[in-house]
């Protein structure tokens, strides 16, 4: 592994990635504290299932948009599974990189990586630690709706991505979804069209929608 790599995974380490985000926010460090508690049982009972089958159905539609990757990167990773999942379905890949803002979940995912190829850290999506053009498929599932500057987010996704590569973010987006904007989620991104707007605004393109899971889970994908 290049040496620029080997810096970033050690930048991710012990230190809680809630002290190194920008701007504290009580919400976000609600969020991160929740998703630390539960990241032992995270892959456990109905919700377990339920993430298991959204994260399959991401792969199925990265590995749509880019067949063959080299070095994927999973934002909100949690425990690994999707990236394990896509360890194994993309054997030509080199690196497969998770970021998690719950050291809890970076633990977890360490400890169940079955494949050598696989590196987690600890770090938000606002603050990446990786060079420019370092992957050519970014994903992220059910992640999005907790960062704590989703415009800074999809600004450094579309940084560490390669010209022509693409990112698949599946979240909650549904215009019924709107009330929710007037309360705890004020200023989210919950609808397509708030969603498109970010992602053209950080220099993505062309994006596609994608039923995923039930009414108000879906995807969208944007290329470089």
């Amino acid at each position: 592994m290049p040496l620029t790599w080997r810096r970033c995974f050690r930048m991710g380490g012990a230190a809680p990635a809630a002290a190194r985000m920008s701007g504290s926010g009580m919400a976000r460090d609600r969020d991160v504290a929740a998703f630390g508690d539960r990241a032992q049982r995270y892959d456990q009972g109905w919700r377990g299932q339920m993430h298991h089958q959204i994260a399959d159905r991401t792969a199925d539609l990265a590995l749509t948009c880019v067949p063959a990757p080299k070095r994927i990167l999973d934002i909100g990773c949690g425990t690994g599974y999707l990236l394990g999942r896509l360890a194994a379905r993309a054997p030509g890949a080199e690196v497969l990189a998770g970021i998690d803002a719950a050291p809890a979940m970076i633990e977890v995912a360490q400890a169940a990586a079955a494949d050598d190829r696989l590196r987690f850290v600890a770090g938000t999506a606002g603050r990446l630690p990786w060079p420019a053009a370092s992957f050519d498929l970014v994903v992220s599932t059910t992640s999005f709706d907790h960062w704590a500057d989703q415009r800074a987010g999809l600004a450094e996704c579309a940084r560490v991505l390669a010209p022509g590569g693409c990112l698949v973010l599946a979240d909650l987006f549904s215009a019924l979804l709107l009330p929710t904007l007037l309360a705890g989620r004020r200023g989210k991104a919950r609808t397509r069209r708030r969603a498109a707007r970010l992602l053209t605004t950080a220099g993505l393109h062309a994006p596609r929608w994608h039923r995923l899971y039930a009414v108000i889970i879906q995807a969208v994908t944007a290329t470089k």
